[in-house]
């Protein structure tokens, strides 16, 4: 197994437990896992977590910012979008609204 293997994994031990209706962002995964200057491979994890045989809801990891920045890897253009949507967070122009009421960050809601 590459680190690199072992390091996704992490990710989606985390992304799946990020409650439906809210987001984090792949700079708090990273951080999280004590890989702060790594979010960029956690975006490379949910890019290649349609791999996995447990579902990772990788729609609900975004930017900082709350930018749907993955959208492009989803089946279809609005997948992510619709997906958000059905769990009631509201996106304008590939951007979360109220961002900062419905992110998670698992540095406080994880021990």
């Amino acid at each position: 197994m590459k680190a690199s293997d072992n390091f996704f994994e992490k990710v989606y031990v985390v992304a799946r437990k990020i409650p439906f209706g809210r987001v984090t962002s792949y700079g708090a995964i990273a951080t999280y896992l004590g890989a702060a200057k790594s979010a960029r491979m956690v975006g490379w994890a949910m890019n290649n977590s349609h791999n996995q045989v447990v579902e990772v809801p990788a729609h609900r990891v975004v930017n900082r910012k709350g930018l749907l920045t993955g959208k492009h890897h989803f089946d279809g253009a609005t997948l992510m979008q619709q997906l958000l949507e059905n769990e009631g967070i509201v996106v304008i122009e590939n951007q979360i609204q109220d961002f900062e009421k419905v992110f998670w960050n698992p540095m406080t809601n994880l021990e």
